[in-house]
């Protein structure tokens, strides 16, 4: 069960490392778009072969699969859109626009967007024994451009960085809190409904980085952002195949 908790707090420290770079370190929006891209890249291959494959192999075909895909993408989207409207809208933006919302709205969309990935790290202990080092590294490695734009847009919209950097502790600890709960809800979950949470995961995934990451990654990066996507890809898939 600490387990649990200790490998979501590992996968999201990557967002305080990634505050860290961004405050210490200038990076242009080019080069920015272009780590969104790769982050972008390597969620797709785990929704793929972390995610979805699993579902589809836990489910043995009974339709808990396409029922959580189509539910995961409803009800990211429901909260992304209310979140929106509370003034969270600009949560993941590095143009710094983020100083005309609301925080409370920023800090509830950007756990929003964390909740599920930790969920599965949780699950995947519970079902494995042991943490699927494919899916952490996915997490971990996309979470790094994720904190990186965030941050960039929070300081130029006027965030101290102590708040900042309180801000991605925050979600780590929220994080590691979601993985525990992935594990000690699901532990006695029947297959249907644990393939049924890994396929409501990446619907929930690929909702967020067609509406967040992968606009704002193109906005920046141009073209080579497509490159980035399928290095990040491919990476991602040759750490799955290697597990």
């Amino acid at each position: 069960m600490a387990e649990s908790f200790a490998w979501g707090i590992l996968a999201s420290s990557s967002l305080v490392l990634g505050g860290i770079v961004a405050l210490l370190l200038p990076i242009s929006q080019r080069l920015l778009g272009i780590i969104m891209a790769f982050g972008a890249g390597v969620l797709i291959s785990a929704v793929a072969f972390e995610l979805v494959q699993e579902a589809s192999e836990t489910s043995a075909g009974d339709g808990g699969v396409a029922l959580g895909l189509f539910a995961g993408s409803v009800v990211f989207f429901l909260g992304d859109t209310l979140i929106d409207r509370l003034g969270g809208s600009e949560r993941k933006s590095s143009s710094g626009t983020q100083g005309a919302g609301s925080a409370l709205a920023i800090v509830l969309g950007i756990v929003l967007d964390g909740i599920p990935e930790s969920l599965v790290l949780g699950l995947t202990v519970l079902e494995a024994g042991t943490v699927s080092a494919a899916f952490l590294v996915a997490v971990f490695l996309s979470n790094l451009p994720e904190a990186i734009a965030a941050t960039t847009g929070l300081a130029q919209g006027g965030w101290a960085k102590s708040r900042i950097l309180g801000l991605w502790i925050l979600v780590m600890t929220v994080s590691g809190l979601a993985a525990l709960a992935g594990y000690v809800l699901l532990d006695t979950a029947s297959p249907r409904t644990i393939a049924f949470v890994l396929a409501f995961a990446g619907g929930a995934i690929l909702t967020m980085l067609a509406d967040t990451m992968m606009p704002e990654a193109f906005e920046h990066g141009g073209k080579l952002v497509g490159l980035a996507t399928t290095v990040g890809f491919g990476l991602a898939f040759a750490i799955s195949a290697l597990e």
